[in-house]
Order: C-alpha cells, then sequence, then structure tokens
C-alpha cells in the first residue's frame, strides 16, 4: 500500500526524518507507529551491542535499538531532545534511538535517487534511497535491513563443535 500523494501536481510520499549527529535521515512514515520521548530503559542480558535493552511503549514491551551504535557511531547519552522512533515492520515493534525527531515531511518522489554505489557495501545496505531537498541531504534508510539482527548476532564456536 502507497501513501502517494499529490502537493503542487507533484507526486510525495511521507517522511519522518531525524538526526544522528549532523547527518538528516529518513523513514517512509508507513513504519513509524509513534515517536516518544526516551525514558528508562532496561538492559538485558547477552544482547548485540546495539541493543540498548527493551521499553515500555503504549503497554507493550518492545526492544531498544540505538541507532548510533547500529550505524558505527559514538554512543552518546540521551538528553531531552532524544527520540524513541517507534517502528513496526513485519508485524515487529522495535523502537530506534536517534538523536533528535519531530519533522514530519512530504517527499516530492522525483527527489528520490538510489544510493551511491560506492556506498552499496555493508553501510549501504542501510540505505534505501538518497532525498535531495532544496536545503539538504536526508538519507532514506530500509528499515527492514536495519531491524534484520540475524547478521549481527554471532554465534560462539563452542556451541557449534557440540
Amino acid at each position: 500500500m502507497s501513501n502517494v500523494s499529490t502537493n503542487n501536481g507533484k507526486e510525495t510520499e511521507p517522511y519522518i526524518f531525524f538526526e544522528l549527529g549532523k547527518t538528516n535521515y529518513g523513514v517512509h512514515s508507513k513504519y513509524v507507529q509513534q515517536l516518544e520521548m526516551v525514558e528508562e530503559i532496561t538492559q538485558v542480558p547477552n544482547a548485540p551491542v546495539f541493543v540498548e535493552g527493551v521499553v515500555m511503549s503504549r503497554g507493550k514491551v518492545i526492544p531498544a535499538i540505538n541507532l548510533r551504535v547500529r550505524f558505527g557511531f559514538e554512543k552518546i547519552p540521551h538528553d531531552s531532545r532524544t527520540r524513541l522512533v517507534v517502528i513496526n515492520v513485519d508485524e515487529r515493534t522495535i523502537g530506534i534511538v536517534v538523536d533528535t525527531a519531530r519533522e514530519f515531511v512530504p517527499v516530492p518522489t522525483d527527489v528520490l535517487q538510489p544510493p551511491p554505489e560506492k556506498v552499496a557495501g555493508l553501510s549501504g545496505k542501510y540505505l534505501e534511497s538518497v532525498a535531495i531537498l532544496e536545503d539538504r541531504l536526508v538519507l532514506i534508510l530500509n528499515v527492514k535491513e536495519i531491524l534484520d539482527l540475524s547478521a549481527d548476532i554471532e554465534i560462539p564456536e563452542e556451541t557449534l563443535e557440540s
């Protein structure tokens, strides 16, 4: 199902924009359930380093992924601007912790370009497209890849040998 609409004769799709450091990112709004302030995160044992723990969101316990750490950036303390973007994909609900999020933007479909081939490696798998807007460049994320934890979970070798 597409949320394509028209704005001044141009087809647009709705995105939620957020920041990590000084870089702008976006996710299609069809995946975003809500934005919340980051409150208490309960750590869980033996989780991948980018999984901060679990949080309570609208009566449900969901995992909280620190997107800075997921992308290999420096982890910083949460502050009053830090947000939890609650994502729902393929009947899975996960919160991603970002530096700040507050924009809902209709993006013209003609400004979306595929990611450059040079970033098509490991970091490029997280990119769906790049939006070139008047005043900024926004990296549109592939939410399914970000939430795919299977490639990041290492099984200890001694487990495989037994």
